[in-house]
């Protein structure tokens, strides 16, 4: 984990602990005020989906955890410019998009499964090999396509949760998907791809 981060160290694993509930509001009026353990116990409470929001960006444990530790800094540089404080989930979900951007960038890494190898389709195709076929599939959209599908399919956010994420209008998410989900089809060969 990144060493940035280490003043929060024993508040975190405290929390994980303890499972505390949070009041939001509450919450957020105390992290303005400069209390860590607030801003804490925010970050705890959804730790779970900040965790699989980067993880479909980087694409493993140590960098999403990285992108993690970054948000959790501008979090705590930047509470007090938060507006609404029930807008601070969507508001951090936002930095966090942002913090695995700019580490893909800075890393030079490629997010997409190029690397994959295209499997086989003989007989049936096992649950784990279909889902190698559909991610290299989808690695062959354009970025902005395969975004969107991620946030919508596999972290099972609503339309208005990514358009507030990605801050950009509801109808271009929804054209977005169903662009990437037509080229997707395409990819996978049309009407004739039927899951086994």
């Amino acid at each position: 984990m990144n060493n940035r981060v280490n003043f929060f160290y024993n508040d975190i694993l405290l929390y994980m602990k303890e499972g505390v509930k949070v009041d939001v509001e509450l919450l957020v009026k105390k992290a303005k005020k400069g209390d860590k353990d607030a801003l804490v116990q925010l970050i705890m409470e959804k730790k779970q989906d900040y965790y699989k929001l980067a993880f479909i960006y980087m694409k493993n444990k140590d960098d999403s955890l990285d992108a993690m530790s970054d948000m959790i800094m501008i979090l705590h540089e930047k509470i007090h410019q938060l507006k609404k404080a029930e807008s601070f989930y969507s508001w951090s979900k936002t930095i966090l998009v942002n913090c695995c951007r700019k580490l893909i960038k800075e890393k030079g890494k490629v997010v997409l499964l190029d690397t994959v190898e295209q499997q086989g389709c003989e007989g049936e195709l096992s649950i784990k090999e279909e889902q190698i076929m559909v991610e290299e599939h989808l690695s062959r959209l354009n970025e902005k396509h395969q975004e969107v599908i991620k946030l919508r399919y596999f972290l099972d956010l609503d339309y208005q949760t990514i358009s507030d994420i990605l801050k950009i209008p509801l109808g271009t998410v929804k054209s977005r998907i169903s662009i990437g989900l037509k080229n997707l089809k395409e990819s996978l060969g049309g009407d004739g791809y039927e899951r086994s």
